[in-house]
C-alpha cells in the first residue's frame, strides 16, 4: 500500500464521492514502489475537465492545460495536476499531440505514457492497477516502452532523453527493443527545444550509472552534443593515460559527485584535446587544450540555453582544469583571491576526478591535491588575509594620510595585499599605515612638488 499525503486523499475521495474513478499516476507511483519520497503527484481521472472544476468549487482551480484535460487544483497549499483519462492523437512535431480525445478507460490512458514503470496507476480503495506489468519491470530494473517503442519515440523524442535519464539515476537496464528503438530514432532529438534537452542531460550526468549510460549511448549523446564526437575513440598516445580522451572524460565524470555544475565540468573538461593534439617522439601532447575546451563549452552552454551562472562556473572550471598551483601558502592564497575560495575547491575536485581516470602512475598527484586542500583550509581557518575586502586598511585609511584620491589608492591595496600574501607584512592597521607612509607618502608628496 502506497502511503498518500492527505491533500491526495481528499482529491481522489471527492472525485469518487462524485461517481469518478482516480488514481495518481506516473512517477510518483514508481518512485513510491521503489520506496523512493515522491514528490509531485498526479491525479488521472474519469472526470472531464468541467466536471472536475464543478467537483473542486470553492478551492482555487488553475485551466493548466485545459484543452489537453488537464486542471490544477490547490488543496491545502499543495498542487495536484489532475488530467482526464485521454488519448492522444498524432504527434505533428515528435513532442505534442495535435489534439486528444477523452475517454473513460484507465487502460487506454495509461496505453499513451511512456514506460511500462510510468504507465502504474493506484488508489487506496482499488490498489495498484498495472495493465503493461510495469511492476515486474521496476523489480527486474528494466526500462520498457508501452507498446511500440518506435512510435513511442517518433511521438515523443524527449523521451529517448528520459529514457537514458532513468538508466542514470535508477540504474536501470534498457531493454533490448527500446534501446534499438533509442538509437533507430535518435535524430529525433534535433527538434527538442534545447532547455528540454538541457534538463534531461544535466539529470543524466548526475545519476549513479553515468558512466555506463554515457558509455553505451555515447551515440545518442553526439547528436546532442555532437562535439564529442571527435573524443570517442581518439587515442592519447600518452603514458599518463590509458583510456581513449572519451572514456577518460566518462570515468572522470563518473569519480565526482553529482553536483550539476561539478559533473558538466568533468564532462567538458578535456573537449579541447582533439583540436589540440599532437605528437612528439611516440608521445601525444594536447597544450591549449583547457584554453580551446573552455571557448568550446561556453559555446555548447549557450546553445542549450544554460543559465549564465552555471555557463561561466564551468567554463571557468574547464579553463583552469590543467593550471599547476604550488603547494605553498602563497601560491594557494593567490589562487582563492584570483578566483574565489568556491572556485578553487570545486577546481581540486575537477583535478582529482581528472587524476583518478588517468593511468595509476599518476595517482602520487591525489596526495599533491590533498596537500592543496589542507593548506586551503588552514589559510580560512586562521582567516589568514588573501584578499582586499580582508585588508586592515581600506581607501578612507589611506586618503587620510594625504594621498589624493583616484588610481592610486587601488595601486596601494594591491601592494598591500601581495606583501601579505608573500608573509613580507603582517595584516596590522598600524603596520600597513606605516608601510603606506614609508614607501608610498614621500613618492606622492615629491609628485605634487613637480
Amino acid at each position: 500500500m502506497i502511503k498518500l499525503p492527505s491533500q491526495v486523499k481528499t482529491a481522489i475521495s471527492k472525485l469518487a464521492e462524485n461517481g469518478f474513478e482516480a488514481y495518481i499516476v506516473g512517477g510518483c507511483v514508481r518512485d513510491s514502489l521503489l520506496g523512493m519520497e515522491a514528490h509531485d503527484y498526479d491525479i488521472t481521472t474519469s472526470a472531464q475537465p468541467e466536471e472536475v472544476k464543478k467537483v473542486f468549487i470553492g478551492y482555487r482551480v488553475i485551466e493548466t492545460g485545459i484543452k489537453h484535460g488537464t486542471v490544477t487544483v490547490i488543496i491545502n497549499k499543495m498542487p495536484l495536476e489532475i488530467t482526464t483519462f485521454r488519448i492522444d492523437s498524432d504527434y505533428c512535431d515528435n513532442r505534442h499531440p495535435e489534439n486528444v480525445t477523452f475517454t473513460k478507460s484507465l487502460k487506454e490512458d495509461t496505453a499513451r505514457r511512456d514506460f511500462t514503470m510510468n504507465a502504474i496507476a493506484y488508489s487506496d480503495e482499488t490498489g495498484v492497477c498495472d495493465y503493461y506489468n510495469g511492476t515486474n519491470d521496476l523489480n527486474n530494473k528494466i526500462i520498457r516502452c508501452v507498446g511500440d517503442a518506435d512510435k513511442r519515440f517518433n511521438e515523443d523524442a524527449l523521451r529517448i532523453m528520459r529514457a537514458l535519464r532513468f538508466s542514470s539515476t535508477l540504474g536501470f537496464d534498457i531493454e533490448q527493443s527500446t534501446k534499438a528503438a533509442i538509437f533507430k530514432n535518435k535524430e529525433l532529438l534535433k527538434n527538442i527545444s534545447s532547455e528540454r534537452i538541457a534538463s534531461e542531460f544535466v539529470k543524466l550526468l548526475c545519476g549513479k550509472n553515468v558512466k555506463n549510460v554515457l558509455l553505451e549511448y555515447a551515440g545518442v549523446i553526439s547528436v546532442i552534443i555532437p562535439e564529442i564526437t571527435p573524443m570517442i575513440g581518439f587515442d592519447q598516445k600518452n603514458i599518463h593515460h590509458i583510456y581513449d580522451v572519451y572514456t577518460h572524460t566518462v570515468t572522470a565524470v563518473d569519480n565526482i559527485e553529482n553536483e550539476p555544475v561539478l559533473r558538466m565540468a568533468a564532462f567538458f573538461h578535456d573537449i579541447g584535446k582533439p583540436r589540440c593534439f599532437f605528437e612528439k617522439d611516440g608521445q601525444g601532447h594536447f597544450y591549449g587544450h583547457a584554453q580551446v575546451g573552455a571557448e568550446m563549452t561556453s559555446h555548447i552552454l549557450r546553445r542549450l540555453k544554460f543559465d549564465n551562472a552555471a555557463r561561466e562556473t564551468v567554463v571557468k572550471l574547464v579553463k583552469l582544469h590543467d593550471v599547476q598551483i604550488e603547494q605553498t601558502e602563497t601560491a594557494v592564497k593567490r589562487c582563492m583571491n584570483r578566483h574565489s575560495p568556491e572556485i578553487f575547491f570545486m577546481l581540486l575536485k575537477i583535478k582529482r576526478a581528472d587524476t583518478k581516470a588517468q593511468s595509476p602512475i599518476c595517482f602520487s598527484r591525489l596526495e599533491y591535491l590533498d596537500g592543496l586542500e589542507k593548506t586551503a583550509d588552514k589559510i580560512l581557518n586562521s582567516k589568514e588575509c588573501f584578499s582586499l575586502k580582508q585588508l586592515e586598511v581600506n581607501g578612507s585609511d589611506i586618503i587620510s594620510l594625504g594621498i589624493s584620491p583616484g588610481r592610486q589608492i587601488g595601486v596601494i591595496l594591491n601592494r598591500l595585499l601581495d606583501e601579505i600574501i608573500k608573509s613580507s607584512l603582517t595584516n596590522e592597521k598600524q603596520v600597513l599605515l606605516e608601510y603606506i607612509k614609508e614607501n608610498f607618502l614621500t613618492e606622492n608628496n615629491n609628485m605634487h612638488d613637480k
